[in-house]
């Protein structure tokens, strides 16, 4: 019985790794090389740092992709950079202040971390000039998503999140944990953020962050955001993926009760990365759903 055990948690901790980001290319020549000269490279002084972004397209519509747990807008976006309608579409793919080339500051994660991250991404937005904006919004980026629309309603147009959650459980927290030494995690998973960020600054960060996410269990009801999401106008999409082993299936349920008028696209066959394993049908959703 308790190999069977142990048979089933190994092949579950490495689901939980495959689904983090795998596959994910980091460019040698900077980095906006892997996506040609059609995308920009450039960095903002926002709130005391200087915040990097990419930015491609030349639509009226400007979109914001926010990405997840130690990504940045090359990582955690490639299929969206290269394949949303550049016509219809400005898109800007941002790196949080201590991820991707947001650094220096290291990345640190005092309980408003996520409001810190919202208040940064719209203030970005704003100093590039953007009179309003869409967000799509990956895992913390979600969160982040669902912050900044509750924060600053009448800027934020509409919202595409995905792999999110308003509030943290036990079962959350054995997840994390199962995250937290990366020398577990795939070679093909761990290669290219070591690569990124070379591997102490990745580890080191990878287990502040499991502290930091843990702040919120202790906190009433565990919330992250859950008292916002009422205060969320704008035209909502959540999708979920119903293999996603990071997030489950209940988290993206809450959030489709309590964001007013929301809607709520399931992939069966989606994981946590689920925009990146099925590009072509997220971006289509996407980009339906922002039109």
């Amino acid at each position: 019985m308790a190999a069977a055990l142990g048979s089933r948690a190994a092949r579950r901790m490495r689901r939980l790794l495959s689904a983090l980001k795998p596959g994910i290319q980091i460019p040698r020549a900077g980095p906006a090389a892997a996506f040609g000269s059609s995308v920009t490279s450039a960095k903002a002084a926002v709130n005391g740092v200087h915040l990097h972004y990419l930015r491609t397209g030349g639509g009226e519509h400007a979109v914001l992709l926010l990405p997840g747990m130690l990504g940045s807008g090359e990582t955690d976006f490639g299929p969206q950079i290269e394949n949303l309608n550049k016509k219809l579409f400005t898109v800007v793919a941002w790196d949080p202040r201590g991820y991707g080339h947001s650094r220096p500051p290291d990345r640190d994660f005092p309980v408003d971390f996520f409001e810190r991250d919202a208040k940064d991404a719209i203030d970005l937005m704003k100093t590039l000039k953007f009179k309003k904006v869409s967000l799509l919004g990956w895992s913390d980026g979600g969160i982040t998503a669902l912050i900044a629309a509750a924060r600053y309603p009448s800027y934020v147009s509409k919202m595409v999140i995905w792999g999110a959650n308003a509030y943290v459980t036990e079962q959350d927290t054995e997840i994390y944990q199962g995250i937290r030494d990366v020398s577990k995690w795939s070679e093909k998973t761990r290669k290219p953020l070591e690569a990124l960020y070379g591997f102490d600054y990745f580890a080191r960060t990878c287990e502040k962050w499991v502290d930091g996410i843990e702040q919120f269990k202790h906190l009433p009801d565990g919330s992250i955001c859950r008292d916002l999401l009422p205060l969320v106008q704008c035209p909502t999409l959540i999708v979920h993926g119903e293999k996603d082993p990071l997030v489950p299936r209940f988290h993206a349920d809450f959030l489709h009760r309590h964001v007013r008028g929301s809607r709520l696209h399931l992939m069966p066959e989606g994981k946590h990365n689920l925009h990146l394993r099925f590009a072509d049908e997220f971006n289509r959703l996407a980009e339906g759903f922002l039109q």
